[in-house]
């Protein structure tokens, strides 16, 4: 299932999910679901991308998927997320699993703070669509997501996002400033009215 537009819903259902976590010890629905996170880690794998490479990842929600890189050997990963609540849980999955190398911030990606630099590696599972279907300067959203990645992430450095919301045309448009395509990493089809396509887009891009 697709992340629904961001607004005041996403505190309320991290808040749901928190109190979730407290109760029973779970973390909640795993947003695109285990295979994009197992997608991501084996192009990470089989790019030889060394375990002490420091990863973002944007919009983190309850952490899992940083869970599954420790779990891979990853050693210097951050998440960020701008609901509190959605911290709070990720915080909760981490003590739970006992990765304590994991670092979680409450950041608004659109203005990152300054600390937020130097990354090798960038992560990006549903926050650009979610930011994209922002109803308030959803244009000028997605210019300033960009500029910010080019300032998070190194020259050189990777940057995975996985939508459903856009097409790789679409998604090249969006980045063409600053990154270019590395390749397209295989999603999984759907056939709609005798048409097959994606219903998920997965993309490497590498900064300039």
């Amino acid at each position: 299932s697709c992340p629904s537009p961001p607004d005041s819903s996403w505190d309320a259902a991290y808040e749901r999910e928190l109190q979730t976590f407290e109760d029973i010890g779970d973390a909640g629905e795993i947003w695109f679901g285990e295979e994009s996170m197992v997608r991501i880690i084996r192009w990470l794998e089989k790019q030889k991308i060394p375990l002490d490479s420091s990863v973002l990842d944007i919009g983190t929600g309850n952490g899992v998927l940083l869970i599954e890189l420790a779990k891979s050997g990853y050693i210097d990963l951050t998440g960020i997320d701008y609901s509190p609540s959605a911290i709070q849980l990720a915080e909760k999955v981490r003590e739970k699993e006992g990765m304590s190398n994991i670092k979680f911030k409450v950041e608004d990606f659109l203005a990152p703070s300054a600390e937020l630099s130097g990354f090798e590696i960038c992560i990006d599972k549903g926050t650009f669509d979610a930011i994209s279907l922002n109803p308030d300067n959803a244009v000028g959203k997605r210019k300033q997501y960009a500029r910010s990645l080019s300032s998070v992430l190194k020259p050189e450095g990777f940057f995975l996002i996985t939508s459903c919301n856009w097409t790789k045309e679409e998604l090249l448009n969006e980045f063409r400033e600053g990154f270019e395509i590395l390749e397209e990493l295989p999603t999984p089809k759907f056939c709609f009215g005798g048409r097959i396509g994606n219903s998920v887009t997965a993309l490497v891009f590498q900064r300039k």
